[in-house]
């Protein structure tokens, strides 16, 4: 008899017993009657006491007052023959009596007696059946959820994965030691024993490591951090033991934990102080990867994109010794991806993969995987047979921008003055040299906005520099500036415009000491609580005064561009005219409907000898104040434009 068998007869007991008890319970409320011979049936009905009677064949029942009690009546039970002389007696005494059929079912009388018992077994077994179905014991709770992969359950492979080549380099030496550990342990190398996984959402974290598993001919244990964390005190500890039990007797292998910050946050921060139950799971781990047992042959593979909430022991070296960067791809990387997700897609001619790419920067892996599933739900609708560039140009647009609401009703004035709003974001941005092409403009609504001016950068961008943060808030206050010089009033179409640009501007001050008054000095501090992610609210550790002169800053440089994006409008205002009017015409815009309104494709070389994107002026558009010293002169950039 083995311990499991025990342990479950035990469980089988408990529930019996609570059964009982909870049968009991209910049997509490029935009425309990006592037998009483049918000479004291007689005496109490002479007596008057009866209050009472049921009368059933041979069987009476009823209720009566006895002269010790304490006034509460009392049931009994009597078997007696029921004559002509009993009845006149009740009838002269006016006692209450009524006969029962005493042809009823014993069938109804069994289900009414054991019928909630029944009910409660039956229950019990449904349930314990469910989960023996799922193949989980009664004492399971403790075990592991970890699924193991093996080649046929895994079709990834390393060729599934790319845009991240680098990344990819770093992860193959674990095949290569699981495939030949001598090649490595020879020249006295240790593989080490965790790799983490950090990267933004979307980048392949969790591509990557089933890749490895697909490549690797070991088995492969994947969980995810949520899993270890139950209701119950003990049992993510629990499971973080019987998970590498079950990693022993499989080595050499891999085991890979899912979103590695639901269980593995900083210690002592939680709100159940040090006895929290995702700290004791995590205590567990710790030693489990680097304790007093020996690991060897179990490599731990664990992804996350909050490295900097994690414990520092788990990042310690005999832990998670390398932490491997899974970035967003590049340029290139895009369209390694691309071809990955077309690879069982029709494609048209005239796609190219590299325009595509080179049109959705800052894209993630799941983000391209979606552009493509997107283009080719839209081909899917068109009733084609591949996909061309107008199916992904749709994508890009619905990716980025949002879904088109043309069910939208709206005013015509509002129309005009989303018209023009856009217009002076396109404008601004195309005459201002130095900032991202104008790639669509249009005011049909998408998403929770009424208007888009879509911009997308040549290259990727890793830094900013100065000028091109001045001149971005410059394009983005540009719309605001429009509804002023055209209806001279301001509408809340701007609020988001506002918001960014002064987060822009304040980040300039604060974070980057891109400021010259203030100088180059980080002022914003994070902190918060850990469990609540590190960077719920920030730290002032400066004066009032600095205080002051952050916030002039702040609103010199908003106040400056806003004056340089009036003034470049107010100078090529029937431009702005046309555009708009272009606008409310055909909704949309592209870059080369824009490049043709303007007369010419524009070609940007500002002069070298400037000082571009200066704060130190006086805010303001005053007469004869220079502007070179903040953006080349509009009219120059306009007359360039349509010389070139």
């Amino acid at each position: 008899m083995n311990n499991s068998f025990i342990k479950n007869l035990f469980v089988w007991f408990i529930i019996f017993a609570s059964l009982m008890g909870a049968y009991q319970i209910i049997s509490e409320g029935k009425k309990q009657y006592s037998d009483l011979k049918y000479s004291e049936f007689l005496n109490v009905v002479e007596s008057g006491q009866v209050l009472q009677l049921e009368i059933k064949g041979n069987e009476i029942t009823g209720e009566f007052l006895a002269p010790s009690g304490d006034g509460k009546p009392e049931y009994f039970k009597t078997y007696g023959p029921v004559g002509e002389d009993l009845l006149n007696k009740l009838t002269l005494k006016k006692i209450n009596f009524n006969f029962i059929s005493d042809q009823e079912s014993g069938l109804i009388g069994f289900l009414v007696n054991w019928g909630p018992m029944i009910f409660l077994i039956l229950i019990m077994v449904f349930f314990f059946r469910q989960i023996q179905a799922g193949g989980k014991g009664a004492m399971s709770f403790g075990k592991s959820k970890a699924r193991m992969l093996n080649k046929e359950d895994n079709k990834k492979n390393f060729k599934d994965v790319a845009g991240i080549d680098e990344s990819k380099e770093e992860v193959q030496e674990i095949v290569d030691f699981l495939k030949n550990p001598k090649k490595f342990t020879n020249l006295g190398g240790r593989i080490p024993k965790g790799i983490l996984l950090v990267g933004s959402p979307g980048t392949g974290k969790t591509l990557l490591a089933k890749a490895i598993a697909g490549e690797a001919n070991v088995p492969f244990f994947i969980i995810s951090g949520s899993d270890f964390v139950e209701m119950f005190v003990g049992v993510g500890a629990s499971r973080v033991r019987d998970l590498f039990a079950q990693a022993k007797k499989n080595s050499p292998c891999i085991v890979f934990v899912d979103e590695l910050d639901a269980v593995g946050r900083h210690r002592g921060a939680g709100l159940g102080g040090g006895h929290d139950e995702r700290e004791q799971t995590l205590n567990q781990l710790l030693v489990e990867m680097d304790g007093f047992e020996s690991t060897e042959g179990i490599i731990v593979m664990a992804a996350t994109n909050r490295p900097d909430v994690l414990d520092p022991a788990l990042l310690r070296p005999g832990r998670f010794d390398r932490q491997v960067v899974v970035p967003r791809p590049d340029v290139r990387g895009r369209e390694e991806i691309l071809k990955v997700h077309t690879r069982n897609t029709p494609l048209s001619e005239d796609v190219e993969l590299k325009i595509v790419a080179r049109s959705t920067p800052g894209f993630s892996g799941a983000d391209i995987e979606n552009l493509v599933n997107e283009a080719a739900l839209k081909a899917a609708r068109s009733d084609k047979k591949t996909l061309d560039m107008n199916d992904f140009e749709f994508a890009k647009d619905k990716v980025i921008m949002g879904t088109e609401r043309r069910s939208m009703v709206i005013s015509d004035h509002e129309r005009k003055v989303t018209a023009y709003h856009e217009a002076g974001h396109a404008l601004v941005a195309k005459l201002t040299p130095g900032t991202d092409p104008v790639h669509k403009v249009t005011i049909i609504p998408r998403g929770m906005a009424l208007g888009l001016t879509q911009q997308l950068p040549t290259e990727d961008k890793y830094m900013l520099t100065r000028d091109y943060l001045l001149k971005s808030i410059a394009v983005l206050l540009a719309g605001r500036a429009a509804e002023e010089i055209i209806y001279d009033e301001r509408t809340t179409g701007a609020g988001n415009d506002l918001e960014r640009a002064t987060e822009m501007a304040r980040k300039m001050v604060t974070e980057w000491g891109m400021s010259e008054k203030v100088g180059p000095i980080r002022l914003a501090q994070k902190e918060g609580a850990v469990f609540l992610g590190k960077d719920m609210s920030s730290r002032t550790d400066y004066s009032e005064a600095t205080s002051l002169e952050i916030d002039s800053e702040i609103k010199q440089i908003i106040v400056k561009q806003y004056d340089y994006a009036v003034t470049l409008l107010k100078e090529n205002e029937q431009i702005l005219h046309d555009l708009a009017n272009l606008l409310l015409e055909t909704e949309s815009v592209n870059a080369k409907q824009l490049d043709e309104l303007l007369g010419t494709e524009p070609s940007f070389e500002p002069p070298k000898d400037e000082t571009p994107g200066s704060t130190t002026s006086t805010s303001g558009n005053k007469e004869g104040e220079d502007w070179s010293g903040l953006n080349p002169d509009p009219t120059t950039a306009l007359e360039n434009i349509k010389k070139s």
